[in-house]
């Protein structure tokens, strides 16, 4: 299916809507955030970025794939507005907002981690590929699914920082997984991008984070500085 090229505010992203679209109906969204490879002000670069390609095999399942384009040196550089932009999403007519998704991976394996921690309460269930984050704060993941996958060899991104994360969010409570491939470095995403069971994971789960957020250092707030 085509990939059409829109703007929100100064940021530039692509969308792809499944086969026999109805505009006049709701639809399961996953929202991607691409690497630091695909960086650029040219949105082609992003056209031409693997996850497409993969996700492309799956369109039967019936979601839209919406993603963002980092022009800058990190998602967080862009953060404020792609928080803007993933609630307008989420917002947008077409999005059931109990099937909001989000996956990315390495520097969007991070973004992928931050974002849910920030906005929790958007997302059903995320999927972050070799990338890491704030695990203190993982306590915020408690009602939000994760499946997270790394390689064993990964030398650019630490497979611990998956490890952590995901430990953190289970003693926490919640619900997080992690695969590890024994034999891959830094490439995590071929293998993830191109399974479709991790679409089908994704796609059963509906949004139950409406339930109580969790803020650890709240309690304690001397422990955190």
């Amino acid at each position: 299916m085509e990939l059409l090229h829109k703007t929100f505010e100064d940021m530039q992203y692509l969308i792809r809507y499944p086969k026999n679209y109805d505009s006049t109906k709701r639809y399961p969204v996953i929202l991607f955030l691409h690497g630091a490879g695909t960086r650029s002000s040219d949105i082609t670069v992003l056209k031409n970025n693997f996850f497409f390609k993969s996700s492309e095999k799956f369109l039967d399942l019936g979601f839209i794939t919406v993603a963002p384009l980092c022009e800058r040196e990190t998602w967080c550089d862009h953060f404020e507005t792609l928080a803007r932009f993933t609630k307008t999403v989420f917002a947008a007519p077409d999005t059931d907002p109990a099937r909001f998704y989000l996956t990315g991976n390495s520097m969007g394996g991070y973004g992928t981690w931050q974002l849910a921690i920030s906005h929790p309460e958007l997302f059903a269930a995320i999927v972050p590929v070799c990338g890491g984050g704030m695990y203190w704060d993982a306590g915020r993941l408690v009602n939000v699914p994760v499946w997270a996958f790394h390689g064993e060899k990964d030398s650019l991104v630490l497979p611990a920082e998956s490890k952590i994360m995901v430990e953190r969010v289970n003693q926490c409570g919640g619900n997080a997984r992690l695969t590890l491939y024994p034999e891959a470095g830094h490439d995590a995403w071929t293998p993830t991008y191109t399974n479709r069971e991790v679409y089908e994971w994704l796609l059963s789960h509906q949004n139950e984070n409406a339930k109580t957020l969790v803020n650890e250092y709240a309690a304690d707030a001397a422990a955190f500085g």
